[in-house]
């Protein structure tokens, strides 16, 4: 009797465990796209298991997951500190948004259904309407679930695998100039939709270069 409770109480602490982590490491991530810890901010362990209101066991390995992720540094004598977005880390995320986007947009092209280009267009609505709401937080958040969406329609496994974590780092560089990108973003987002819901591969694919083009450029040179 006593070993099968031992057995049901290890597993459940276990699950909450797990749990509690995934909480701590989707808060500590939404911080720090959102800007509440903002770039270079040192983070230590007792500081975050405050903010959190948890005990440092969950926290210290959701900075370890940030860290693998790019969002952190671990740096000599200060410990985490939340990393910069320099020019050689938005030219490196760019130019690897291209190459996936223009062929998601592609493969989007080729195989949407008209439930997939529903959609799209559904989530195209939203934006324009958070953008006219000057609701910049949601703006970001369907900015990047417009693109996940066309990845995910393209129907290539190894597009979604290799954009999951990616996109992280694409939501926290549209945020901090999403005020300036929002309308412009919408009306790019518009053209590569509608060369989806044409099937035309090859315009989806110049659309979604053109709108890569243009973020970088935004991203690079925000004044």
């Amino acid at each position: 009797m006593d070993q099968q409770y031992g057995g049901d109480q290890a597993r459940t602490i276990g699950g909450d465990h797990l749990a509690l982590r995934d909480q701590v490491l989707s808060e500590l991530r939404r911080r720090i796209v959102d800007g509440d810890y903002a770039q270079g901010e040192r983070l230590t362990e007792n500081r975050l298991a405050e903010d959190f209101g948890v005990s440092r066991n969950p926290v210290r390995e959701a900075l370890r997951v940030v860290e693998t992720e790019g969002f952190v540094q671990i740096l000599p004598r200060r410990g985490a500190v939340v990393a910069t977005l320099d020019e050689t880390a938005i030219r490196d995320l760019f130019a690897v948004r291209q190459q996936l986007e223009t062929l998601a947009a592609g493969l989007a092209a080729e195989r949407a259904t008209e439930q997939d280009v529903a959609r799209l267009r559904r989530l195209l609505e939203e934006a324009s309407a958070a953008t006219e709401a000057k609701d910049f937080d949601q703006v970001a958040e369907l900015n990047s679930a417009l693109h996940l969406a066309v990845i995910e329609i393209s129907g290539n496994r190894w597009l979604t695998s290799l954009s999951a974590a990616m996109y992280h780092h694409v939501h926290w560089v549209f945020r901090l100039g999403a005020a300036q990108r929002a309308p412009h973003s919408w009306e790019e987002h518009i053209r590569v939709v509608d060369a989806i819901a044409a099937g035309d591969r090859e315009a989806a694919a110049e659309a979604a270069r053109l709108h890569v083009e243009a973020a970088a450029t935004a991203a690079l040179h925000p004044d």
